[in-house]
């Protein structure tokens, strides 16, 4: 299995998930990163480390022939807004030129490769009048890192299409959860900031409504995902993954603290977050018809088993 992103929060989980399968996995990865739970939990010793960028065409291909990787995620991205908008071209080296490298490499070596998905975002649909957003709606991104997503998205739909490569696409909303290191996302900003004893920062006004799914719950999809591409019943297909309970950010910041045990907390509003969608959320109605998907945590449970997690972290580092 090649797992692209493997030092990132979601591609840390899915490696640990595939090492407990019994899988066989190759990590393409840009950096040494000691944070990243990769490291951390000690699975980069049970993986083949490949050094590359996903904007060289040869890493990639080296990567996939390294251990004939049978299955790609291709998690590699750059993901996140503010970052997309300072510095479009690097992001779209990355996410566009990224994926296409990832998806040519499986079309030339189509006799190693039975899988592949590709982790795109509700991001990908833009800002559209009527919600939720549903596999069958337009792609419609125009801020950099939305447009970075229809893209890619739309590669991967051209490969399915024109050389009838096994790949299929992945949407989900704001995920959650252990091994996310990025502060400027409002869980694990908040809970950075509650357990140091400091205000905590939310960059909008509060009133953005987005999915929250837990981290468990996105590595759980993009097996059952690529389970179904083997069978052949997802092949060519998007799908949206969502525990469908939008929450606008100060309510998901007002359950971090329950989480937490800090319920009131006053947090320091900025009103600023340009480039943002001001609604955003998915149904994964397809998913639960065609895939038997559905999630395993709600948020409380999610959020304290993240809550958990930091506090450990922070421990540790103490």
């Amino acid at each position: 299995m090649l797992v692209t992103g493997a030092t990132g929060m979601v591609g840390s989980v899915l490696v640990a998930r595939l090492l407990d399968l019994g899988a066989d996995v190759v990590a393409l990865v840009l950096d040494h990163d000691p944070r990243s739970e990769l490291y951390r939990s000690g699975d980069v010793a049970r993986v083949s480390v490949v050094s590359g960028r996903l904007e060289h065409y040869a890493d990639v291909e080296r990567a996939l022939l390294a251990h004939g990787a049978e299955a790609v995620f291709h998690l590699g991205a750059q993901t996140i807004v503010g970052t997309a908008r300072r510095a479009p071209l690097a992001t779209l080296e990355t996410n566009v030129r990224g994926t296409w490298n990832v998806l040519e490499a499986c079309r030339r070596h189509a006799d190693v490769v039975s899988a592949v998905v590709v982790a795109s975002s509700d991001k990908a649909y833009g800002s559209v009048d009527e919600l939720p957003y549903r596999e069958d709606m337009a792609l419609l991104g125009r801020e950099p890192y939305e447009v970075s997503k229809s893209c890619a998205d739309l590669v991967a739909q051209a490969y399915a299409t024109s050389y009838g490569l096994p790949v299929a696409v992945a949407r989900c909303g704001n995920v959650y959860g252990r091994g996310d290191l990025n502060w400027s996302r409002i869980v694990p900003g908040t809970i950075r900031s509650l357990l140091h004893d400091e205000q905590p920062v939310i960059r909008s006004d509060g009133t953005l409504v987005r999915d929250y799914l837990y981290v468990e719950d996105v590595a759980d999809a993009y097996l059952r995902l690529a389970e179904a591409v083997v069978s052949g019943t997802a092949a060519g297909e998007a799908f949206n993954f969502s525990d469908e309970s939008p929450l606008s950010v100060m309510e998901i910041y007002d359950a971090v603290c329950d989480a937490a045990e800090r319920a009131g907390t006053p947090p320091l509003v900025l009103g600023e977050a340009p480039g943002e969608i001001e609604r955003q959320y998915l149904s994964a109605a397809k998913a639960r018809a065609v895939l038997g998907w559905k999630p395993a945590f709600d948020l409380a449970r999610g959020l304290r088993e993240t809550v958990a997690w930091y506090r450990e972290l922070f421990g540790a580092a103490t």
